[in-house]
Formats: structure tokens, C-alpha cells, sequence
């Protein structure tokens, strides 16, 4: 394109074309619950144990991790918290049968209550080392 000549127009769409349509920001998905009194430690156990095994077992699922609290006093005692690729991703996750029938069998009969908090994560980061 030697001595062509350019028009603002082309200026402003090379500036477009440069720069990404979108940027894919990573979901950290974390749930806290309350437990139905009834619920022993034993079963919290189990409750972690399953979180893992099964969801892991879900392809858009990047890496979970599940807990119990450590002060008796606060009010959520057990929480999932689980990473993934994009909102389209999480979305995908939670239509998944794995996640339908952990969340029949597993969450519903030993917890009375929830909160769900999502985040957004640099796309940058490797949350599998981080």
C-alpha cells in the first residue's frame, strides 16, 4: 500500500481489528450453606468427598475445592468453591446431569440454606497452579 492514502475510517479499523472482541474473564463459582442441624461431621465428611469425585468428573468444572468452617460460630458451615473457563462454561455446568443429581442427592437433603457468590478472574492466571 505504498503512498496509498488513508482515511481516518481506516485508522479507527485497524484499532478494532487490533484489539480482542472480547475478553474471556475467568468464573470462580464459590456456594456457602448452612447445614440442617441433624448433620453430623461424619456426613460433612462424606459431603466433601462427593464434591470432589463427582464434579470433578464434569469437563467445564477447571478445579474445586470444598471446606468446613474452623469457628464453630459462623453461620456457613460448609462451603464449594469451583473455577471455571468463562460464564459460558459455568452456564453448561449447571445444566450438567453430574451437577442435577449431586444437587438432588447431596446438597438439597443436608442443607437449609445457601449463598452463591461469582467472581470474575484474571484470564491470565493458571488457577490449576495458583
Amino acid at each position: 500500500m505504498r503512498g496509498a492514502v488513508r482515511s481516518p475510517a481506516d485508522s479507527h479499523l485497524r484499532g478494532v481489528l487490533e484489539t480482542p472482541i472480547s475478553i474471556t474473564l475467568m468464573v470462580h463459582h464459590v456456594v456457602l450453606y448452612k447445614l440442617r442441624p441433624e448433620v453430623t461431621p461424619a456426613r460433612v465428611e462424606e459431603m466433601m468427598m462427593n464434591a470432589r469425585m463427582q464434579l470433578l468428573k464434569i469437563p467445564e468444572v477447571l478445579s474445586i475445592k470444598c471446606g468446613k468452617r474452623i469457628d464453630p460460630e459462623l453461620d456457613w458451615p460448609f462451603f464449594i468453591a469451583i473455577d471455571f473457563e468463562s460464564m459460558d462454561k459455568y452456564a453448561i455446568f449447571r445444566e450438567d446431569p453430574i451437577f442435577v443429581k449431586f444437587t438432588e442427592e447431596i446438597i438439597k437433603p443436608n442443607t437449609e440454606d445457601s449463598l452463591a457468590l461469582d467472581f470474575e478472574m484474571d484470564p491470565g492466571k493458571d488457577v490449576q497452579f495458583s
